[in-house]
């Protein structure tokens, strides 16, 4: 059984949402498990944003479940452009494992939430990635072998899966990004486990 880990951060719910659908996709593959896991938020040295262990969701992510992982499904909501903070942080704070090599040779794929509707969803999936290409490893698109590609009109990317959810965060996953976020999870579990 292989691991994969699908590490998020979620403001709104809606990339929390994408992150159990891309879980949802690697249980699918036999042989391959989910590990859920997400970043605490960025605070002022003045007050304490979160907690030490969350008290509803996903456990915050350790460096050690990054090096047990066989692949890594990343998702962030969009900030302008770019991944969130609590994201980039969490990225930041990876340089011995980079030093290491930990993360060398495995799968990885990004999914994003946006706001607005050309709100930045491509540039934030590629800026996600940049860490990702640093540390070596293998970044997994989205086919358009995947038919929602060509008929969703929301979300959704050959670069990964997308959701707009609205400037109230009141827009749902819809049937489309529902299954890109299903195929993406597949598609990274079933390479996870041919590279292994």
């Amino acid at each position: 059984m292989v691991d994969v880990l699908v590490l998020y951060y979620s403001a709104g719910g809606s990339v929390r949402r994408m992150a159990e659908l891309v879980a949802e996709g690697i249980e699918r593959v036999p042989g391959a498990q989910a590990r859920l896991r997400t970043v605490p938020k960025v605070a002022a040295a003045t007050r304490v944003a979160e907690p030490e262990v969350p008290p509803q969701g996903a456990p915050y992510c350790e460096l050690s479940d990054l090096e047990a992982c066989a692949g890594l499904a990343l998702g962030s909501p969009t900030r302008f452009g770019n991944m969130a903070a609590p994201m980039k942080q969490f990225l930041d704070g990876t340089g011995a494992m980079w030093m290491k090599g930990a993360l060398a040779g495995k799968p990885a794929c990004v999914f994003t939430s946006t706001g607005s509707l050309h709100g930045g969803q491509e540039s934030t999936l590629l800026s996600m990635m940049l860490p990702l290409l640093h540390h070596g490893m293998l970044i997994v698109g989205l086919p358009y072998t995947n038919a929602e590609l060509n008929a969703t009109r929301s979300g959704g990317t050959p670069y990964g899966a997308s959701h707009f959810a609205g400037t109230a965060n009141d827009f749902a996953v819809t049937d489309a990004e529902r299954a890109l976020c299903v195929a993406q999870g597949r598609r990274l579990a079933e390479i996870a486990l041919k590279l292994r």
